[in-house]
């Protein structure tokens, strides 16, 4: 009879504890919940406030309501929609232009072997180490200077901007997109080359269609990294009707953010909106894509 009473209690003090790492979890994880949704929570209830001040903000309103977007984009002095519009223009080209490039990088390094392969792959990643802050002074003088020749190319221009972007991610880029060419087995390429396939017909018609998660997850960092991208275009962007969306609020918030914080509130929820329709679009694939192009390096 003891043994069995101490069995019980064994299994009840099991149960205990286990019962106890649930609640700390779940605490846990609501805190977790709490503090990230209150800055949202915040911002949300500052673009409903009608009197628009940091002075009088509150959580909840009084006498909520959608003046402060309709001020918002009625404003000449700070053209929203041309921020916004620049700020779609430059991310997507970025996004398409890179994850081209990426691709056909990604797959040289990945299934040809050729001399200089280690050292160049090497070389970019030791590059990507290095903060980009680091060359922004360097950057500035050369698009400077490229611009005393080539006007289209030097500051003030979006191609540029784009042109430094690109830059910037291609290395990470080669390497998430090597990295899941490797997980495809090689028995593709060799069948397709018994059947007479050239590299390129194996490339594009077997091998491209298998990169559809990776090409996704490329394409959607890309494009918010460059959405959201505030030091290189306050450097290189000089014209206001130049500005990316960042660039244009960081520009209003400086002139009148505490007078005009519902503005303000109402301009970042609605930047933000192409970013969260994105992600939450496509949230399976960014996830599948990093994980299985982890697995192999």
């Amino acid at each position: 009879m003891s043994s069995l009473s101490t069995v019980k209690q064994l299994r009840t003090s099991a149960k205990a504890q286990r019962r106890f790492g649930i609640g700390i979890r779940l605490v846990i994880a609501v805190f977790l919940i709490i503090f990230s949704i209150f800055p949202i929570l915040w911002v949300i209830s500052a673009s409903l406030n009608p009197t628009g001040t940091l002075a009088t903000q509150t959580l909840i309103p009084p006498n909520p309501g959608f003046g402060n977007y309709r001020e918002l984009l009625s404003m000449d002095q700070f053209p929203f929609w041309k921020w916004f519009g620049n700020s779609l223009k430059i991310a997507s080209i970025t996004s398409v232009v890179s994850l081209a490039i990426t691709t056909v990088a990604g797959y040289a390094f990945s299934r040809f072997r050729f001399k200089g392969r280690q050292t160049m792959l090497k070389a970019i990643f030791l590059i990507q180490v290095f903060p980009s802050l680091l060359a922004l002074v360097a950057t500035f003088l050369m698009i400077s200077q490229i611009g005393d020749v080539i006007p289209a190319l030097g500051l003030g221009s979006h191609t540029s901007l784009i042109l430094v972007y690109l830059g910037g991610a291609m290395g990470v880029n080669i390497w998430l997109m090597k990295g899941f060419l490797d997980t495809i087995p090689r028995d593709i390429d060799e069948s397709a080359m018994v059947e007479g396939a050239s590299n390129w017909q194996i490339f594009t018609r077997l091998i491209l269609p298998l990169l559809r998660p990776i090409l996704i997850v490329i394409a959607i960092l890309n494009y918010i990294g460059t959405y959201g991208e505030f030091v290189l275009a306050r450097v290189m962007l000089r014209d206001s009707a130049q500005y990316t969306l960042m660039l244009g609020l960081q520009t209003f918030a400086a002139a009148q953010i505490s007078q005009r914080w519902g503005v303000f509130a109402a301009g970042a929820l609605m930047g933000a909106l192409p970013i969260m329709i994105i992600y939450l679009a496509l949230q399976d694939q960014i996830v599948g894509g990093l994980t299985q192009g982890a697995v192999k390096g």
